[in-house]
């Protein structure tokens, strides 16, 4: 009788719940930031995957990209924060949409560095998909 492999009753990740918890998009498992999780401010990302070993920036300079995808995350956070601020405060004031603009550009610069390079691999990038034979064992056990 053969014994069941450790690995094989593990059942897939969604994309979602993978991109939300910085996820290898190759395997779904490994981290791709040192921190993990939702621990948003160490922003220190891995080179390799630690479950699969993929490699995560595929050619020289490709994450360049992802400033794009940074800058449209913040035009609509900026265009969201504007209307909110007239629709509650009905301010004509320069001044306060420009110290709220920035204030909210900066403070959410973690999230948007982080997410736009998850946007860019896991909807953005064309042959890049997950591979359930990646997410069976680690890279170390094969």
């Amino acid at each position: 009788m053969a014994t069941p492999d450790k690995y094989s009753d593990l059942k897939p990740v969604s994309a979602f719940n993978a991109a939300l918890h910085s996820k290898c998009p190759k395997c779904r498992k490994g981290d791709m930031f040192k921190s993990g999780g939702l621990g948003i401010f160490s922003q220190k990302m891995y080179t390799y995957c630690p479950y699969c070993h993929f490699q995560f920036e595929m050619e020289p300079g490709y994450f360049y990209v992802a400033m794009f995808v940074s800058y449209g995350m913040i035009v609509a956070e900026m265009i969201t924060v504007a209307i909110g601020t007239f629709t509650f405060t009905h301010s004509e004031s320069p001044w306060l949409y420009i110290g709220l603009l920035l204030g909210v550009t900066f403070i959410l610069s973690p999230f948007n560095y982080r997410y736009s390079r998850i946007i860019l691999l896991y909807w953005l990038t064309p042959k890049l998909h997950y591979d359930p034979e990646r997410a069976k064992k680690p890279y170390d056990e094969l």
